[in-house]
């Protein structure tokens, strides 16, 4: 089971909680477990389509997903998937 790191504007839907573990062999994968132990959580990561956001920034082992598969980016069962909101300013 993956360990997943919740961003603060997040952990209202996962009951306060900074980690939280996962099932999935892939990103999506993981998002799906997620969104039935958590409901909401993959509209707030997708909005209203099916792409990621461009305000979310998901790394597997430290590693950014765009830059790899994406949503099939493989999660090993011991591996760490931190959720980054995008953080932007003028």
């Amino acid at each position: 089971m993956a360990n997943v790191r919740i961003p603060t504007p997040l952990q209202k839907l996962t009951e306060n909680k900074t980690d939280v573990h996962a099932e999935g062999a892939t990103v999506g994968d993981v998002i799906k477990n997620l969104e039935e132990h958590y409901p909401g959580i993959r509209k707030r990561l997708f909005g209203s389509g099916n792409e990621l956001s461009k305000f979310i920034n998901i790394y597997v082992d430290g590693e950014d997903i765009r830059f790899n598969k994406g949503l099939d980016t493989p999660v090993k069962k011991d591996g760490e998937v931190s959720i980054v909101p995008a953080i932007s300013g003028g």
